[in-house]
């Protein structure tokens, strides 16, 4: 007969057995293999004795000052010097320069802003920290509202993540997306990604026959922001022409064929004011490699959300040169934010790997530099991202080692790095996010509130150092 006394006992024998383990086993841990390792929790995470997360409230207490005190004031002159009393906050780390003139071609395409006849283009390259234009709408907020701009910029026909803005449908069972940022897609025999590094076909490429039926597709944009004028339609690589037709609302603008063949296509549409939806129908034998839509206005800045899930930023080798170098001419290209290395994080075993790892960023900077010579570069280091140890989460073992391997490459190669890690409060500092619901639970990601955050940090500094162009460049006229 089971009585509750033995069941007592029982509960008493084994906790106390539990208690004992945790006081007696390797606070290291028991090596069983070469990548296997046996570990158990200690004395103080049995009793509940765990740390404090790590105390931000300083860079919490500087995000609150920061956006007043990086901004031109509103009746300030674009190209005019700001007022000397304005100074950086404390903790904001800044971004950082060995080179003097890192960002000098994109510092010199705002302050001559109003003598330029196209857009001045940022485009923000990004892991999924950015997906859904976190970070990137901030800082394309503030550009426009202090230099001019309007809309969106770049979007896929089919977005993996829908912006809160406006939404892309598509119409047709076979649309399909063919990526080269995390690997190379096998049922693609070229290297035309274009400047999304994907695009989108309405009929895979095994399925041409010239003599079949055309195929009919399309896709709807639904726009609640507004902003844009017109929407500039990029493709390329069809075996066949298609027919295109495209409505502002109910109404019939354009119809006619897109051209066939080649890899660099483009075709504006115009938007009528304040119209809330445009859609596209096509019909063809074949379909055309659509590499994006930009949704834009008129001069100002154009800042472009590339946000790529998975990607460790080493593909741009895989994409035509040629192809890239003529986006990045069209679009006016002067700031190129790269925004890699957490995807890569994880799969570091050693600190050769992350030396082997800045190692190849430091080639795809080199071609980046290539392709897109008038532009300047700014790579943000990888954020603090934690690893459960116990019952804690800590920073993993070889991220700081990461982030300063890629600070030596991009210092070296002439381009500018900006310290994300170091912005959150260094080591240890992503618990104390998720505490304050800054980041998701999954110890990586950002919030949508922290990712404004750390938005912020980003366009404070970067200001910071227009306004200290600006004077440099007074002083020597």
């Amino acid at each position: 007969m089971h009585r509750p006394l033995h069941s007592l006992i029982f509960a008493l024998v084994l906790f106390s057995g539990f208690g004992a383990l945790s006081f007696l086993f390797p606070e290291g841990g028991i090596t069983l293999g070469k990548d296997l390792l046996l570990s158990y929790p200690s004395l103080d995470d049995v009793i509940g004795n765990t740390k404090k997360t790590k105390d931000i409230s300083e860079v919490l207490k500087t995000l609150s000052e920061v956006d007043t005190s990086f901004i031109l004031t509103d009746t300030q002159e674009v190209g005019v010097e700001a007022p000397p009393e304005t100074k950086a906050p404390k903790l904001i780390t800044g971004i950082q320069m060995s080179d003097p003139d890192a960002l000098t071609d994109f510092f010199e395409s705002l302050k001559n802003i109003k003598d330029n006849k196209s857009a001045v283009r940022v485009l923000h390259y990004g892991d999924s920290q950015i997906e859904g234009d976190r970070m990137t709408d901030y800082l394309r907020l503030k550009l426009q509202g202090q230099f001019g701009g309007s809309g969106p910029g770049l979007i896929s026909l089919m977005p993996l993540t829908q912006h809160v803005g406006y939404r892309v449908t598509p119409d047709g069972d076979e649309w399909d997306r063919y990526n080269v940022f995390t690997a190379k897609d096998k049922r693609v025999s070229h290297k035309n990604y274009g400047v999304m590094a994907g695009f989108c076909r309405f009929k895979g490429y095994e399925d041409f026959d010239p003599r079949e039926q055309p195929s009919q597709a399309g896709f709807k944009l639904q726009n609640k922001a507004g902003g844009y004028s017109k929407i500039r339609l990029f493709y390329g690589g069809a075996r066949s022409r298609t027919w295109c037709e495209y409505y502002d609302g109910p109404a019939l603008i354009h119809a006619d064929s897109l051209e066939s063949g080649g890899y660099f296509h483009w075709h504006d549409f115009e938007v009528s004011k304040g119209s809330p939806e445009q859609s596209f129908q096509f019909t063809g034998t074949d379909s055309p490699d659509f590499y994006g839509m930009s949704l834009e206005g008129d001069g100002g800045v154009m800042v472009d959300n590339l946000a790529m899930r998975g990607s460790s930023g080493t593909f741009f080798h895989l994409i035509n040169n040629a192809q890239l170098r003529e986006f990045y001419k069209l679009f006016n290209v002067k700031l190129i934010i790269l925004q890699f290395g957490g995807n890569t994080l994880p799969a570091l075993r050693d600190s050769a790997m992350a030396v082997n790892y800045a190692g190849y960023m430091r080639s795809q900077i080199s071609l980046v530099k290539k392709m897109a010579p008038g532009a300047s570069i700014l790579f943000i280091g990888p954020s603090d991202m934690s690893v459960k140890s116990g019952t804690e989460y800590i920073t993993y073992p070889l991220l700081e080692k990461l982030r300063d391997e890629l600070k030596k490459v991009v210092l070296s190669s002439g381009c500018a790095f900006f310290d994300l890690y170091d912005c959150m409060g260094g080591k240890n500092s992503m618990p104390a996010w998720v505490e304050q619901k800054l980041a998701a639970s999954d110890y990586t990601h950002f919030s949508p509130k922290g990712a404004r955050q750390m938005a912020t940090f980003l366009y404070g500094s970067l200001i910071n150092e227009y306004k200290s162009f600006l004077k440099q460049d007074k002083g020597t006229n």
